[in-house]
């Protein structure tokens, strides 16, 4: 297929409703079937040990380390970023994660702590979980976590405009948001829980890569099912076919309930033999994760040492 600019193809559907409409809508329809399916078989995919050493290790360095929770305080920002720093304490030779993900009023705490250390900063804005307020307060929540030190920002769509087919009010607003971000990546959240089909799903995903995403992501963590091995598949599968009409690279974040370092393996199969082997860096795929992190270390230390050690083995988050 020929490439086509990002911008000729953003510039030929954009400031009319009906146009995008007409470009969303003729996407090649989901079938819904025949996802589960090869995402159920990519699921049974066995790796060798040597391959699973590997796998581990840039699993880890693929997570966005969260905590959004309302108890969260300074303390525990400094504690997350130690480890999201040094994840094993006792191995040096285990690698950092890729970013740290908190609220935008712990950022200059957690930068203060990850300042030089080459583990990014990654801050929800945009009225997160929901999504639902103002305009103008989502730049200011956006322009404030990157003036704070944010180098990402996860927001959220308006799943309500959305679901209602305001499609150029929600490309309007992640555009917004995308220039108030300034340099810092964009991490598009676009709640697959909420949109109730897989149609709308890539709907969604390229509504989110024509309005300047950086990055697309399944969930908040806040809404069930979050990440599922299907709904990746489908976002996977537009941000290849995106890049092979643009030219453009995007990245895929897959984040909620997932636990076990099994899991997230499946979603490395699942990333390589989707979009290829380009995805398996921490640019272009990440985990939006807490208790993974530990699963991973504690598969990682067994196979180094040849001894499991039992989860308060590390630190809890």
């Amino acid at each position: 297929m020929t490439a086509t600019a990002p911008d000729t193809l953003a510039d030929g559907i954009a400031g009319s409703e009906a146009s995008l409409r007409k470009f969303l809508h003729g996407l090649p329809g989901v079938d819904q079937v025949g996802a589960d399916q090869r995402a159920a078989m990519l699921a049974t995919r066995s790796i060798k040990t040597t391959a699973k050493e590997w796998a581990l290790d840039l699993a880890i360095r693929m997570v966005d380390l969260t905590t959004l929770e309302g108890q969260d305080t300074p303390g525990k920002i400094r504690a997350l970023a130690a480890k999201a720093k040094r994840p094993d304490p006792d191995d040096p030779t285990c690698p950092s994660v890729a970013a740290l993900c908190v609220y935008p009023h712990l950022v200059p705490v957690a930068a203060a702590e990850l300042k030089g250390s080459g583990v990014h900063l990654a801050s929800v804005a945009t009225g997160f979980p929901s999504g639902q307020v103002p305009l103008d307060v989502k730049i200011a929540d956006t322009k404030a976590a990157v003036t704070a030190g944010a180098d990402e920002i996860d927001m959220v769509i308006d799943r309500g405009a959305f679901l209602s087919g305001r499609y150029l009010e929600v490309q309007e607003q992640i555009q917004a948001v995308k220039q108030a971000a300034g340099a810092a990546h964009l991490k598009v959240i676009l709640e697959t829980g909420e949109l109730a089909t897989y149609d709308n799903v890539r709907r969604a995903s390229w509504l989110a890569m024509l309005a300047g995403a950086d990055v697309i992501k399944t969930s908040t963590g806040k809404v069930q099912p979050a990440a599922t091995l299907p709904v990746t598949l489908i976002m996977l599968e537009a941000v290849r076919d995106f890049r092979d009409q643009t030219g453009r690279q995007i990245g895929v974040k897959t984040a909620g309930g997932i636990r076990a370092a099994k899991d997230a393996i499946r979603y490395l199969v699942l990333a390589k033999e989707t979009a290829g082997e380009d995805w398996l860096d921490p640019d272009w795929f990440r985990f939006g994760a807490s208790t993974l992190l530990n699963d991973l270390l504690m598969q990682r230390a067994k196979m180094r040492t040849g001894r499991y050690s039992g989860p308060d083995y590390f630190t809890l988050d």
